[in-house]
């Protein structure tokens, strides 16, 4: 069975997710707070207000359109027991390599930067003894 998503309670619970209030997201929109309240309770958004309101909330409207909390609770689950299963839950081996790794490029990117520098001064310098010299 399928069923049509309710948008306006998709945008609430994406509201909420985001921590903005009703007030805040209505004056982003140019509305009132009422006029949020009311777009939460519809099952249905026009496309152009969608638009909008998708806008405020940081996301498309097609997450919105497509939000579900079944999605949300497999997504979390699985990406713990991916954790747990390969890293154990507070271990994230693959992260402190990415970290180490874009260590490392930054210090061959200084010491290339710093013999640019160097090789630059000697060449200033050359060119000011032949102007001392002449």
């Amino acid at each position: 069975m399928t069923t049509t998503p309710h948008i306006g309670r998709n945008i609430c619970k994406l509201r909420e997710l985001r921590e903005i209030k009703q007030e805040t997201m209505a004056e982003e929109l140019g509305i009132s707070q009422q006029a949020v309240s009311k777009i939460e309770q519809n099952e249905t958004i026009e496309e152009v207000t969608l638009g909008r309101i998708a806008k405020v909330l940081g996301f498309s409207p097609e997450v919105i359109r497509n939000y579900s909390d079944e999605a949300v609770i497999n997504n979390i689950q699985n990406n713990y027991d991916h954790t747990t299963q390969n890293h154990g839950p507070f271990n994230n081996c693959h992260f402190n390599d990415k970290i180490e790794e874009v260590l490392q490029e930054n210090k061959a990117l200084y010491v290339a930067l710093l013999k640019e520098k160097d090789e630059k001064i000697a060449l200033l310098q050359q060119m000011l003894d032949m102007k001392k010299s002449s």
